[in-house]
């Protein structure tokens, strides 16, 4: 039985990355820093190990007998007091964990990458062909996911890529469950003007597993899903939880000047606001996505957007994060 080395496990799309290799019959080594992760990973089936993405050292000995690594960790804050954090992790953290994958000859490597390596520059509907704009992004996000995945393309160990956009599914608590939430309490402030491409976190990680058994090496993915306006999106979510909603969408000049006012208010009291200038900028954008060569590849699903708020919300139910 095969060996696999995975960060992010402790994670929302690193946690289904999990199931999916125990259910195909893969021993899982999990990177994990603290002990609530140790326990998290273990009942998933996964083994903690402890490791950092910025100790060459412990990664090698974490990775040694390891057929492939999944590398699911990232660090998405929008917030530019965290951006020399968020380089050490996205871009510094992956080229740790190559140099010790290659020295320990892990023969895979399947990197999440994101939809934010090709920018919020970029004008259309997205797929591979189109070119990547994320050195050129003042979003160190963006800029951080594009220096994350050049340093995995250029690396000597195979590799395979995905660049996911949007993620919900059962197990979000943060991000997209946040959204959740606030409309089930009926707080949410207002709705952004964009338009998203929603994916399902469980077809992701299948297809990530099944490009590795595939040995579809030297590819990269784009793996989005339906596309739907924010203010469809909570409508939605609001018939689906019996509550009120805002009727429109919060013009975009309003949301970026709200944005830099609070970003500014922000370096005076040190604390991280709910919107910045980078998040105002990225939901009043349009991402679309053409998910055709992972569909044709690897039989990768785009999930029904309605199907998909309706499992999350039923696993948030459950978990007690929503009223019932």
């Amino acid at each position: 039985m095969a060996t696999v080395f995975l960060t992010g496990a402790s994670g929302f799309l690193g946690g289904h990355l999990l199931r999916e290799l125990r259910a195909a019959g893969f021993e899982v080594r999990a990177l994990s820093r603290r002990a609530e992760s140790d326990e998290a990973i273990a009942r998933l089936g996964g083994v903690p190990v402890r490791a950092d993405l910025a100790d060459v050292a412990s990664l090698t000995a974490a990775q040694a007998g390891c057929e492939a690594v999944f590398h699911a960790a990232a660090n998405t804050s929008m917030w530019q007091p965290h951006a020399a954090v968020q380089t050490a992790t996205n871009v510094q953290g992956t080229e740790n964990l190559l140099r010790a994958a290659g020295s320990v000859g892990v023969k895979a490597f399947v990197h999440t990458s994101s939809v934010a390596a090709y920018s919020h520059l970029a004008h259309g509907t997205l797929n591979e062909s189109v070119p990547q704009r994320g050195a050129e992004s003042w979003i160190n996000y963006e800029r951080t996911k594009f220096l994350g995945e050049q340093a995995v393309r250029g690396s000597s160990v195979p590799w395979i890529v995905f660049n996911p956009s949007h993620i919900l599914g059962p197990g979000d608590c943060r991000n997209w469950g946040r959204l959740i939430m606030l409309v089930d309490h009926e707080k949410l402030p207002g709705i952004p003007p964009g338009i998203g491409s929603f994916a399902d976190v469980r077809e992701i990680a299948r297809a990530q597993v099944r490009a590795w058994q595939r040995q579809r090496f030297g590819e990269a993915y784009l793996v989005g899903g339906e596309h739907a306006s924010y203010i469809d999106l909570v409508h939605r979510l609001g018939a689906a939880l019996g509550k009120r909603t805002p009727h429109n969408p919060v013009p975009a000049w309003a949301l970026m000047t709200y944005a830099r006012l609070v970003d500014g208010w922000s370096k005076v009291t040190g604390e991280e606001p709910d919107v910045t200038p980078e998040s105002a900028t990225l939901v009043c954008g349009s991402l679309r996505v053409d998910s055709a060569k992972a569909k044709r590849e690897l039989g990768y699903v785009e999930s029904p957007l309605d199907a998909l708020l309706a499992d999350t919300v039923v696993w948030m139910r459950k978990e007690g994060l929503i009223g019932r």
